[in-house]
């Protein structure tokens, strides 16, 4: 069995899914096909023979009838004629047969035995003058004797080899039909399969995941599982396209931003490199500069790093309360921020919910969007938090207000690298925002911004709460 098993799988392996298919609907249908004509060929003689076996019957009581004053009696041959019956009767008692006639019909003890009437009717089939006869035998009513009806049967074993000869082209040609069939529902229903397998290995070739599957027209909402399977495919390589659109962006992005730090690095290490020839208040900004700078291209390549992970580190994961996380990120704003009042207004009911997450990222998140509403807020201006519950979800809500964001900048703020017009001149490398949002949808929450009512920016961030 383990050998027959691998001699199938090797020849799986060898055929293409094609061919397979056409294999299996073709054997299906020829299964089919010989089944049927097998069932017609048996219901065909069944009846042939049943409706001889019928006219023996019948013939038997019409003679029971009109030979009821006979005796027992010999047949003659005349049942090697077609349509022409041999009739003979029996007694129980041997000797009472007659004597003398020539018995073209057996006698035997079944026959003995229904003459008597201790047997039931039986048919028989024996040969008669060179010629198939069906023999019918039942007992004659109230005599000790039994009637022997016979008929030829070679029309009928003619009739049977004719519908054997019949059924045996229409199972023929079944089978041609079959394959066919096969090899046609093989290509009809594998072209979207070799369409998408064409587009797979064309992608790889080409490393280009823009090709798309072309999908048949149809009403929506009763596509076939092949159609689905290429839509989920596009959809796929859309997905596809998008990240590696993001990706050389962000390495485009990433170089452009790092160019001019980089300058400014290497400019201040080569003035340093002559230190001799400067001033001691020369050589003391050129080393400030080019510490300031250092801690920018760091940030920017750490904020770099974080932007490339897709996904929180699942060991760092626990129960944390955003009401502490948010009391901290405040206090620490209001350090590295002294000329902005911040104010921090949390729900009572807020104040004891926990939710799953990493708390360093989540106060990356917070601290994130609390440096960006302080640095468009005017000085002296306030930063208002309010940490609340909403329907199985916590929502926080940061609001600067300084200039809002403009209609045309709205849908970009969470991009990467992306500045507004009027923050081209201020602090930052245009990540902060995308970083918060990815924290946020890592941990499952939903960060959006808005124009604020009254001035000034909006940002909620609604994170679920688990269900009790």
């Amino acid at each position: 069995m383990t050998g027959t098993r691998g001699l199938g799988a090797r020849w799986r392996r060898r055929r293409p899914l094609r061919t397979r298919l056409a294999l299996a609907a073709s054997a299906a249908v020829t299964v089919v096909a010989l089944g049927v004509c097998a069932a017609a060929f048996a219901i065909i003689r069944y009846q042939l023979v049943r409706q001889l076996e019928l006219n023996l019957a019948q013939t038997s009581i019409q003679l029971t009838q009109h030979t009821r004053n006979w005796g027992p009696t010999v047949s003659d041959a005349s049942c090697k004629f077609q349509a022409v019956t041999c009739v003979q009767i029996v007694s129980a008692d041997p000797s009472k047969d007659p004597r003398g006639g020539y018995r073209v019909l057996p006698v035997g003890a079944a026959t003995r035995a229904v003459a008597a009437g201790r047997q039931t009717p039986y048919y028989s089939t024996l040969t008669v003058a060179g010629q198939p006869v069906l023999m019918y035998t039942t007992h004659r009513p109230g005599r000790h004797e039994a009637l022997q009806v016979a008929l030829r049967s070679d029309t009928v074993e003619r009739g049977v080899r004719h519908a054997a000869w019949a059924l045996s082209a229409v199972g023929a040609i079944g089978i041609l039909l079959a394959a066919a069939l096969g090899y046609w529902v093989s290509r009809t229903g594998l072209a979207p399969v070799a369409r998408l397998t064409a587009t797979a290995e064309r992608i790889a070739a080409t490393r280009d995941p823009r090709h798309r599957i072309a999908l048949p027209a149809g009403p929506p909402g009763r596509e076939d599982e092949v159609t689905r399977l290429a839509t989920t495919f596009n959809t796929m390589l859309g997905a596809l396209e998008q990240s590696v659109t993001a990706q050389r962006r962000l390495v485009a992005d990433a170089s452009h931003e790092l160019r001019t730090p980089l300058t400014a690095l290497r400019t201040n290490a080569e003035l340093l490199a002559r230190a001799d020839r400067l001033t001691d208040a020369q050589r003391d900004r050129a080393a400030a500069a080019l510490g300031r700078q250092l801690r920018e291209v760091t940030t920017l390549v750490n904020d770099l790093i974080e932007l490339a992970r897709d996904e929180e580190p699942q060991p760092l994961v626990e129960q944390v309360r955003p009401a502490a996380l948010l009391e901290h990120a405040v206090g620490a704003a209001r350090g590295h921020w002294p000329e902005i009042a911040f104010t921090a207004a949390v729900d009572p009911a807020a104040a004891e919910v926990a939710v799953p997450g990493v708390p360093a990222r989540l106060t990356r998140l917070l601290t994130n969007l609390l440096d960006n509403a302080a640095k468009f807020s005017p000085p002296g201006g306030p930063v208002d938090t309010e940490l609340t519950v909403a329907p199985d979800a916590l929502e926080l809500t940061v609001r600067d207000h300084g200039p809002g964001i403009a209609a045309e900048d709205l849908p970009h703020v969470f991009d990467r690298f992306y500045r507004a017009e009027s923050a081209r001149a201020l602090p930052g490398s245009g990540l902060g925002l995308a970083m918060a949002r990815q924290i946020a949808r890592a941990h499952g929450a939903d960060l959006t911004a808005e124009r604020a009512p009254g001035g000034g920016a909006l940002f909620r961030l609604r994170m679920p709460t688990p269900r009790p």
